[in-house]
């Protein structure tokens, strides 16, 4: 009978549609689940024949997902990882530069001011040995500061190399789940744990890099950097490398298939570009303008002790050495070896002026330009503390627009607790409502067989 075919189906329709809901409330807590739904269409009536219809199939399993809002989460994904990875270096640069205890500034200023203590006794040896050891402690802020920033960098580069397997495994992850979802989908399995598996992956993926994601017919996707070299095709994966180079710089590259690809470490985005930007745009400079800081105070100190007379009258010696990235006194050197005076008479402190003029002479540092000796390190922390700020500021947008990302994903892909037991509900009327009918067919035909008795 029509009655009981077409009451089966909505009965089956109405189960589908129950599985299908208790699948989505059963992952309820599951990151990264996209809930399901059953797509029902109507069953026509056959030619020629008086019916209403042949009842109600399941035509398809729904997916509730929503390409662009995923794209928009990926991205907002890279971008947080970006400023997330710098935040952390900044701050401690910021922390370490700026404090009195270890700011060159300091140092330089505590040198100078032994200098105008001496301008009383140039003869004074206890003055003296002050000014060598002022010296030193000034040598010792430098050397300080260095280590910090050659950590750093050490620390950015092993941090980067880290990045690299974690990448490569979930390259070849996402190509495996790519050639299984294109065969399962071939042969009309559902997919869809699968393909949240995948996004799960390619979510991870673009924290640590900037990605293009591209959707295919056959239900793979293929992955690329922004800057167009190949991560994923199909099921095949790239896979990513980095090495270090006889000067120390640190170089990623990209096989995929037969080729070979050098990428740019800022280019790159995500983590690895945040590393990079911040490596190439903040670090580095920030370490040869230290260079530049010790290498023309060494020159200019040296230069003027060189004019004058000791206390013996012997011509002037070098107080500092700066070499291989550190700033120290020269060795053996002595309160006596200082030559303040320019004619070697007595009470002559001509050199010692000359020497602390020094600290109002300008000098070129990297990423300041010119600047008074005074004011070079001043300068640097200040420039700092506006990229540390700026970098806040994206690093708190970056949050906002993730968040909001995940938001409206949600409120595509998401599962609604409240949604999923109103369809419950339904369909278990829609289930209870069919087995009426057919509890009402077989009555019917009960009746037949009874009056045809």
């Amino acid at each position: 009978m029509s009655i009981i075919s077409n009451a089966l189906s909505g009965s089956i329709a109405a189960q589908a549609a129950l599985n299908a809901a208790s699948q989505n409330i059963a992952n309820l807590q599951t990151a990264g689940y996209t809930r399901q739904g059953v797509l029902l269409s109507s069953l026509g009536a056959g030619v020629g024949v008086r019916s209403a219809g042949n009842g109600v199939e399941v035509s398809a399993l729904l997916r509730f997902a929503d390409a662009y809002k995923s794209q928009q989460m990926w991205r907002a994904a890279s971008d947080q990882g970006a400023r997330s990875q710098t935040q952390p270096y900044l701050t401690q640069l910021e922390r370490v530069m700026g404090d009195d205890a270890s700011s060159i500034s300091n140092g330089i200023d505590g040198f100078f001011a032994a200098l105008n203590a001496s301008a009383v006794d140039p003869t004074s040896t206890p003055l003296r040995q002050q000014i060598v050891t002022s010296a030193d402690a000034m040598a010792q802020r430098f050397n300080s500061i260095s280590t910090v920033m050659g950590n750093q960098l050490l620390s950015v580069q092993q941090q980067r190399a880290a990045i690299v397997p974690q990448a490569n495994t979930t390259l070849a992850n996402i190509a495996a789940l790519n050639q299984r979802i294109s065969t399962s989908t071939a042969s009309g399995t559902n997919v869809s744990s699968l393909m949240d598996a995948r996004d799960q992956l390619i979510d991870g993926l673009a924290s640590q890099m900037g990605i293009e994601v591209l959707d295919q017919p056959d239900g793979s996707r293929n992955v690329s950097l922004k800057s167009g070299q190949p991560l994923v095709i199909g099921s095949l994966a790239g896979t990513l490398s980095s090495s270090m180079t006889n000067t120390g710089e640190q170089t990623l590259n990209l096989d995929f298939a037969k080729s070979s690809y050098k990428l740019d470490p800022v280019a790159i985005g995500g983590q690895m570009g945040g590393l990079g930007e911040f490596e190439q745009n903040t670090l580095k400079p920030l370490q040869q303008s230290l260079q530049d800081m010790a290498t023309q105070l060494t020159s200019k100190v040296n230069a003027q002790l060189a004019l004058g007379k000791t206390m013996a009258g012997a011509p002037g010696g070098p107080l500092l050495v700066y070499a291989n990235g550190k700033l120290s006194i020269t060795p053996g050197f002595n309160a006596k070896d200082l030559a303040l005076s320019l004619t070697g008479a007595a009470g002559d402190s001509g050199n010692l002026q000359k020497l602390i003029e020094i600290k109002n002479q300008p000098i070129t540092v990297s990423w300041v330009g010119s600047v008074l000796m005074s004011d070079a390190d001043t300068q640097l922390v200040g420039k700092l503390g506006i990229y540390s700020q700026q970098n806040q500021a994206l690093l708190k947008t970056a949050n906002t627009v993730r968040s909001q990302a995940i938001d409206d994903w949600k409120s595509t892909s998401g599962v609604n607790k409240d949604e999923e037991a109103m369809s419950l509900v339904e369909f278990q009327n829609m289930y209870q409502a069919n087995m009426k009918v057919i509890s009402v067919a077989n009555s019917l035909f009960d009746a037949t067989l009874q009056m045809m008795g």
